[in-house]
């Protein structure tokens, strides 16, 4: 008799343990699912990877009244963080959060490594004028007398850094050669940067009632290697005493950093729905007017380019307000959509027109020689009569 409390004991461990297999395995398996879909909703998630300038043992620009570039900078950089990250679409990315030094290499591997959509770096300016005003820098050769003393003043960061020779490849912060030179990897997101900087620049100048000196290109070195849509903000000069204190302000770095915030919210917007009469991008600088004649260049394909978007849409022609002979290229995560595709420069011109008579007003021509990307000019350089 003793024997059967045992037996009863091994039985029942016998018809239990299967039930207890079989609820593990779908426990795991929910939890899989689960992490999954956590993994996804992250993946889904638009990455902003916010840029404090300077920190630790480089100060920024030097000023008279003790305002520092370094500290203010973070407490804008933190709080558009912070506001940013009340939105559940959003991830945000700092390249420091402490008073510590990062060498601008660094800062964009940051970017690269996240996968970013978006890097966007936060500085004060500084003259020795009572100069005022707000600037957004965007990755550009086209360097003014003006725009080049600042592309010196924040590349020259470079040589606070260990081993800057090994790092940075011969590249002189002086140089005009050296800063002509960084643009190009940079180049492809360029129009998506310029959307962002207008963005900002209309915030401050239509929302905080400040002056905007506008929207700039130098070749900055903190955004070189970054691949992904990049801006610098100058958000004000530290070294005018009415601007100082407002840059110094817990009140003006909350209103600085919510219009960058609102600025980011309003690009992500246009680019997650931008697919009809407005185009994402920039118009190329170039004069059509000039070319009246008849003008074809051989090695070079013109395209008429009518929209920007995260959205991958089949190239048909109920997806374009009746447009057919659409073609489309995938550049870094956006989708480019193209009408038309000729070597008569003419041609593209009036499928231009037909693409704005069609909604797309703000289209335009693009050209591309041997499957690259080219100017305008240098295109039109390549016709002959």
């Amino acid at each position: 008799m003793s024997n059967i409390p045992s037996l009863l004991n091994v039985n029942l461990n016998m018809q239990t343990t299967p039930k207890y297999i079989i609820v593990l395995s779908v426990l795991t398996f929910i939890t899989s699912l689960t992490s999954i879909s956590n993994l996804q909703a992250q993946e889904d998630k638009f990455v902003v990877v916010l840029d404090a300038g300077h920190g630790g043992h480089d100060p920024g620009r030097p000023t008279k009244n003790g305002y520092k570039e370094k500290h203010i900078a973070l407490k804008i950089a933190l709080q558009v963080g912070k506001e940013l990250e009340n939105n559940p679409n959003f991830k945000v990315i700092y390249t420091r959060k402490t008073d510590v030094f990062v060498t601008l290499k660094n800062r964009a591997k940051i970017a690269n490594k996240a996968d970013a959509d978006l890097f966007v770096s936060i500085h004060c300016n500084a003259h020795h004028t009572q100069a005022y005003g707000t600037e957004t820098f965007v990755l550009g050769a086209k360097n003014s007398e003006r725009n080049m003393s600042v592309a010196k003043a924040e590349n020259e960061v470079i040589f606070l850094e260990e081993n800057y020779e090994e790092n940075y490849a011969g590249f002189d912060p002086s140089s005009p050669e050296s800063t002509i030179a960084i643009g190009i990897e940079q180049e492809v997101y360029v129009e998506q940067s310029i959307i962002l900087a207008r963005k900002i620049e209309d915030n401050f100048s239509g929302k905080l009632k400040r002056k905007s000196r506008g929207i700039k290109q130098a070749s900055l070195w903190v955004m070189h290697n970054t691949y992904m849509p990049s801006v610098l903000i100058e958000t004000g000069f530290i070294t005018n005493k009415r601007e100082g204190a407002y840059l110094n302000s817990k009140s003006g770095q909350i209103k600085i950093a919510s219009a960058i915030k609102d600025a980011i919210l309003a690009y992500k917007k246009e680019l997650d729905q931008n697919i009809g009469s407005n185009i994402f991008g920039v118009e190329e600088e170039a004069s059509r007017t000039d070319v009246k004649t008849p003008l074809v260049a051989e090695n070079v394909t013109f395209k008429v380019q009518i929209a920007a978007s995260s959205r991958d849409l089949e190239p048909k022609s109920y997806n374009f307000n009746g447009l057919s002979d659409i073609s489309k290229a995938k550049i870094g995560k956006l989708y480019k959509y193209y009408f038309g595709a000729t070597s008569d420069y003419n041609k593209i011109q009036k499928l231009e027109e037909e693409a704005k008579q069609k909604g797309y007003t703000s289209c335009f021509v693009v050209a591309y020689k041997n499957g690259e990307q080219i100017s305008l000019s240098e295109a039109l350089k390549e016709g002959s009569n």
